[in-house]
């Protein structure tokens, strides 16, 4: 089994495999093996830099130029960004959002969520899924409608047989859609995604074990997410980063052992986990540095000069992240709450068994 092979969270065999299972809350987690693995190549909305973004053309060509890269497929709430339409998705019917046409060459239409599982399925390779579930629509309705959808389509013979459980991490922004994630997908594994370390420290807790992290790569940059990524590998948390499209960048993940980097450029990150061999100092996903083998001739680093810009870019954003979350901590909790029992409030919890 090929690196690019093993599931993004689930727990895999000596020959490459490494990770952990989901588990419940109060529980411990299983604890990760930090064999030597490069980042896996995640595509953010498919080969966004390429196609035309949460199209099957984009999932498509992120395969083509993977090795095997995983889909990261955000559930948009408008049709503006891609469609150019200022409406929400929620209020138009099927028969009328199957007509549309994106304004990115070449046009192609709007796939349904059940569309992209069945081509995870149904094809050879193993495909996994991370989706990225919006705050905009409430969640007592969302999520039981991704879990709807999801028992709805079959498992065929692609990926070695594995379920759902084992292709499918459920990412949420804030504390309460997380927690709807948990009620109505058990089992599943869920990540928080985010871009400050504070409001995700609140994820490491004994609260929330069977929590992962899906982060903006500038939040792990400098001292502070050196730490957050020692604490996260000691609690047995897996890292991934977004959006990461600049070549420097990407070398940093490799050397940094995140799990995995989510980009537009599925094809140069490609080439830049290629620069690499196995690690040579290790365990490899420590939270510290990794000691890497470059082929010879090949990638240069970033330059000095530039990486005091990039670095300081990075150290001002972990700045603004943290205000942003002093100042609207209560709304991070909160923010998508239903209508009926149970709005808004970042404690749900299923209810008690009789």
């Amino acid at each position: 089994m090929t690196p690019e092979e093993t599931p993004l969270l689930h727990g895999g065999s000596a020959a490459g495999g490494a990770g952990t299972a989901a588990a419940a809350p109060g529980s411990s987690p299983t604890p990760l093996r930090h064999l030597p693995r490069l980042p896996q190549n995640i595509g953010h909305r498919g080969y966004k830099a390429a196609f035309p973004e949460n199209t099957m053309a984009a999932f498509r060509g992120a395969l083509a130029a993977g090795p095997t890269p995983r889909d990261r497929r955000p559930l948009d709430p408008t049709l503006k960004r891609c469609f150019g339409l200022d409406a929400k998705i929620a209020d138009c019917d099927w028969a009328y959002l199957r007509t549309l046409q994106t304004l990115q060459e070449p046009r192609q239409g709007m796939p349904r969520l059940a569309d992209l599982l069945e081509r995870a399925g149904q094809g050879r390779e193993a495909v996994w899924v991370l989706l990225d579930v919006k705050t905009d629509d409430d969640p007592e309705l969302l999520l039981p409608a991704i879990a709807r959808t999801i028992a709805g389509v079959s498992v065929g013979g692609g990926g070695g047989g594995r379920g759902w459980k084992e292709r499918v991490v459920v990412g949420g922004w804030n504390e309460n859609y997380i927690n709807h994630a948990r009620l109505h997908l058990p089992g599943y594994p869920l990540a928080y995604i985010g871009f400050s370390l504070l409001y995700a420290r609140r994820f490491l807790s004994d609260d929330h074990p069977d929590v992962h992290f899906n982060l903006l790569q500038a939040t792990l940059v400098g001292p502070l997410g050196a730490r957050f990524r020692r604490e996260a590998r000691k609690r047995g948390r897996r890292l991934f980063v977004w959006t990461v499209n600049d070549e420097g960048w990407m070398e940093w993940c490799v050397k940094k052992g995140v799990d995995g980097v989510i980009t537009d450029q599925v094809g140069r990150y490609r080439e830049v986990r290629d620069r690499f061999g196995s690690s040579t100092t290790g365990p490899y996903g420590s939270g510290g540095d990794v000691v890497l083998t470059r082929r010879e001739g090949q990638g240069q680093g970033i330059a000095w000069p530039r990486k005091v810009r990039l670095y300081g870019k990075a150290i001002l954003l972990q700045a603004l992240a943290a205000l942003f979350s002093l100042l609207f901590w209560h709304r991070l909790s909160t923010r998508g709450g239903g209508k009926g029992k149970g709005k808004g409030k970042g404690n749900l919890a299923p209810p008690a068994k009789t």
